[in-house]
């Protein structure tokens, strides 16, 4: 009996490793490819209006963070929150036109920031994805509007008054 249970331990042992090492032989280059194609449908469902497919290439517990300081979503909430823009046959119209991704090294976690030509001019993105049942997935994804330097003082007088009030806000409640 102690024979079955030892070449048992070694089919499982062997099969680990095998699925281990078939992972490492996969190049970092056919990742970012394949990290690049999910992104870009994810981009693409959105200006489709295809919500099914936007949420499937997020993780179940992933968030967004929109430009508004009040955007911090989570993944059913956003679902929620954008359905009703899905419905009207199209969301929102992003399109890359520069992307840098990096791999951690068990190659299970990824990470980017990108440029986007958006109906807001240039913004970035940037974000975690996780390999969840051999596909990458967004976990945590940001926007922001990119806003040259020389502009930014502009910017900040114009929201003066909105921040200091959410920022006035947000500390009466900070439990942090």
């Amino acid at each position: 009996m102690k024979q079955v249970y030892v070449f048992l331990l070694l089919i499982v042992i062997t099969s680990c490793t095998k699925k281990a090492e078939e992972k490492q032989m996969v190049s970092s280059s056919e990742i970012k490819k394949e990290i690049n194609t999910n992104l870009d449908a994810w981009h693409v469902a959105a200006a489709e209006a295809n919500l099914d497919t936007y949420f499937n290439l997020m993780t179940k517990d992933g968030v967004f963070i929109g430009t508004d300081a009040t955007e911090n979503w989570q993944n059913e909430a956003f679902r929620a929150y954008s359905k009703p823009y899905f419905d009207k046959g199209k969301a929102w119209s992003f399109t890359a036109i520069e992307r840098n991704i990096y791999i951690s090294e068990d190659k299970n976690i990824a990470w980017f920031d990108e440029l986007l030509d958006t109906q807001m001019k240039i913004c970035r993105g940037s974000g975690v994805l996780k390999l969840e049942d051999n596909t990458w997935k967004i976990a945590h994804y940001v926007l922001s509007i990119a806003i040259p330097n020389e502009n930014v003082n502009e910017v900040v007088a114009i929201k003066k008054e909105s921040d200091s009030l959410y920022t006035k806000k947000l500390l009466e409640k900070a439990t942090y």
